[in-house]
């Protein structure tokens, strides 16, 4: 290179490679990230988590170990053991009313009478039929009588004649022994004598016949004015029954008859009960029919004292989830009652038995006792668990499997809840 060459100056040789900083890199992914699992946090822990109920709302109570109670406990209606329905056995207009409703009546006593214009004409027509028939009958015995002493004269007469002839044909026979009469005469008062045994054979066969077709005319006018006195007897009580009389002592209930008012046949008028004496009807959980049988026992309290019950009478018919039962007091009752008079009545279906147990709740009929909204430990969150109760009473169920001691399940109703699988309780 010639000196005289200027010297172009490049930098070169100054120029060095510096490394990239990886760290820095991973910072930021680090930092995103935590950014993203922060933010996913957030919306995890903010974001509700199935349905969200008040937790005022509803009831929770927690599974525990206890003494299962079998009994339950039933609003009862107080009734009349013994009553008599009134029904009205004729139809007719009100003509007088004798006693009012909640009167105490004897047995006897004149309740009502109904007017029945048709009921004493059939009376009337009956009588004068029946009195026709017993004339007629009357008449029957005296021509009867009449022909029977007829029969009885002639044949006393023929008799008389027989008798006459037998003893004319014995002299005969012992006069022609001797000669004193002719073979001729005594031939006839042979035949003399024959025809009058025929006649008085032919008078007492025509007496029997003739006593025969009277005595069947007899009986068949008997038997039709026997028919008659039953149609008058019936047909008088009828008209009888429009006077209606109390058939039992007690108290007149549920009677509202006004004079003038109609009453048709087989009416219902009213009712007599018997006011010492009553029965307990009570309605009670179709969940228990399989369990109430006659003859199990319960109590019931009034004024601090208990009067122990029985069940008499279970009628299975299930009518809004319920069925009813009668109970029946033993040697004593309460003793202020009235008919419809509400009173609880505690029955006992079991012995009482050690049990893993939880207050009962409408969650128990709204699952069938299938299953549970169950509380996790220290969370406010309840998802379904399948469980599995056995015995109700009305105050306890009995946990069988699914739930373990200090378990938080939700007792109250479910049916809000829909078809949540999960249920959040918010304060």
């Amino acid at each position: 290179m010639d000196r005289h060459t200027p010297h172009i100056v490049t930098g070169a040789s100054m120029d060095k490679v510096v490394p990239k900083k990886r760290s820095r890199i991973w910072l930021r992914i680090g930092a995103g990230v935590a950014a993203v699992a922060a933010c996913g946090f957030a919306l995890w822990h903010f974001a509700p988590h199935g349905l969200q109920v008040a937790a005022a709302d509803v009831r929770v109570a927690t599974v525990a170990p206890g003494v299962f109670r079998d009994d339950i406990v039933v609003r009862a209606t107080a009734q009349p053991l013994n009553s008599v329905i009134l029904d009205s056995v004729e139809s007719g207009r009100v003509e007088q009313v004798f006693i009012r409703d909640g009167q105490m009546v004897r047995k006897g006593d004149l309740l009502f009478r109904l007017s029945n214009p048709q009921r004493n004409i059939e009376l009337l027509r009956t009588q004068a039929e029946t009195a026709q028939q017993v004339s007629n009958l009357s008449n029957l015995r005296v021509a009867q009588e009449a022909g029977r002493t007829d029969h009885q004269r002639r044949l006393s007469d023929l008799e008389f004649a027989w008798s006459q002839a037998s003893k004319q044909h014995a002299r005969n026979q012992r006069l022609a022994a001797q000669g004193f009469i002719s073979q001729v005469a005594l031939e006839e008062s042979s035949d003399k004598l024959a025809q009058q045994k025929r006649a008085l054979d032919e008078e007492r066969a025509r007496f029997g016949l003739e006593e025969t077709v009277r005595s069947g005319a007899l009986t068949e006018m008997q038997t039709a004015i026997h028919g008659l006195n039953s149609g008058l007897k019936l047909v008088s009580e009828t008209v009888d029954a429009l006077a209606v009389r109390a058939p039992i002592d007690g108290m007149l209930a549920d009677f509202h008859l006004q004079v003038g008012q109609t009453v048709q046949m087989n009416e219902h008028i009213g009712r007599i009960d018997d006011p010492t004496q009553f029965k307990l009807v009570a309605d009670v959980d179709e969940f228990y029919l399989n369990r109430i049988a006659v003859g199990r026992h319960g109590t019931v309290r009034q004024d601090d004292k208990e009067y122990p019950v029985t069940i008499s009478a279970v009628f299975p018919q299930i009518k809004d989830g319920r069925f009813t039962v009668e109970l029946q007091f033993g040697k004593e009752q309460p003793p202020v009652l009235s008919p419809g008079q509400g009173i609880d009545a505690q029955l006992t279906l079991g012995a009482p038995a050690q049990a893993m147990l939880l207050p009962n709740g409408a969650f128990a009929n709204d699952t069938g006792g299938a299953w549970a909204f169950v509380l996790g430990a220290g969370s406010n969150i309840a998802e379904k668990k399948a469980i599995r109760l056995g015995r109700r009473s009305s105050t306890q169920v009995e946990v069988l499997s699914g739930l373990s001691n200090g378990d938080r399940v939700i007792i109250s109703s479910y049916t809000p809840f829909g078809k949540a699988e999960r249920v959040e309780l918010t304060k």
